[in-house]
């Protein structure tokens, strides 16, 4: 199976790269500034599961892509999705299965509107990774799940051979028959973590020290009840499990939004909050103080870089 990983960054660097590292059939598609450090420096993982360098990646520059792959992995940000697609696809076929590793899901949308609608699968990805000022990958805990499916949970041929592609890789590879359960549940989280940590400005830890732990309750709920009006209630061990994380004592979790946000980048605001929101039954206002709050964050960084 030919691979193409959308991006070299700290997620499709991490999967493509262990990959690579399995035997797959890999290349990266990557902007000029990044193939030229791959091509001077290779692919460098350093993680608790074990460190690999890639030496010699198979890199791509979008006007260098003029054939066909059976699997494009996508594990771009959301706010360069429509790039990303451009950049693309010329890699996309009639039988090519795109696998997007985003939160959320409106991305799910643009990509059945661009390819069609049976092209794309369902996924995401459980991992804490990112890049050092060298363009290396660092993976800074235990997880590194990539969890696919069907979007209508059919166990069908491309799964089957996806699941081959993708299992005994160096992560944790898991076919999922429920998928859009999955990617529902672990939006409301994240949609929870970003909202409290960005707009306290503080990790879950100082968060609950401040007394602030309801109020991450309360916008978790929010977010639940909004998942459920939609026909993807969470179910009850993902809720406890969810909620503790959200009020650990001590806990120096503060979600990748906020990491963005001290460092003056930009952000899924619209795609985490915006789209949730739009999809609520009713009120919903510690969301929509999330989601102002990540506009209002966007407004002052574009006034001041104007």
């Amino acid at each position: 199976m030919r691979i193409l990983v959308v991006g070299a960054g700290a997620l499709g660097g991490y999967f493509g790269g262990r990959l690579a590292q399995a035997g797959r059939d890999v290349t990266f598609l990557v902007r000029p500034r990044r193939a030229e450090l791959l091509s001077r420096n290779g692919l460098s993982i350093l993680s608790p599961h074990g460190d690999f360098h890639l030496a010699q990646p198979r890199i791509v520059t979008a006007d260098g892509l003029n054939d066909a792959f059976d699997l494009v992995l996508l594990s771009c940000k959301a706010y360069d999705l429509d790039d990303a697609m451009d950049a693309f696809a010329a890699g996309v076929g009639p039988h090519t299965a795109i696998l997007p590793m985003l939160n959320g899901m409106s991305h799910i949308d643009a990509l059945a509107a661009r390819f069609g609608a049976n092209t794309c699968l369902g996924g995401l990805c459980q991992i804490s990774a990112g890049l050092d000022g060298e363009g290396r990958i660092h993976h800074f805990n235990d997880l590194h799940a990539l969890v696919f499916g069907e979007l209508d949970g059919a166990a069908t041929a491309r799964m089957a051979a996806i699941s081959a592609a993708l299992g005994e890789a160096g992560f944790d590879a898991q076919p999922c028959e429920k998928i859009r359960q999955e990617m529902w549940e672990k939006w409301i989280f994240i949609a929870a973590l970003a909202g409290i940590t960005c707009v306290m400005r503080a990790a879950v830890g100082d968060i609950v020290a401040a007394g602030g732990g309801d109020l991450a309750l309360a916008l978790f709920d929010e977010n639940a009840a909004i998942a459920a009006a939609n026909g993807f209630s969470p179910r009850p061990q993902m809720v406890e499990r969810f909620k503790a994380i959200l009020t650990a004592q001590g806990s120096p979790i503060k979600a990748s939004m906020l990491r963005d946000i001290e460092a003056n980048h930009l952000i899924e605001g619209e795609h985490i909050f915006g789209d949730l929101l739009r999809r609520a039954p009713g009120e919903a206002p510690l969301l929509r103080i999330a989601h102002l709050h990540s506009k209002a964050y966007e407004a002052q960084r574009a006034r001041v870089s104007a």
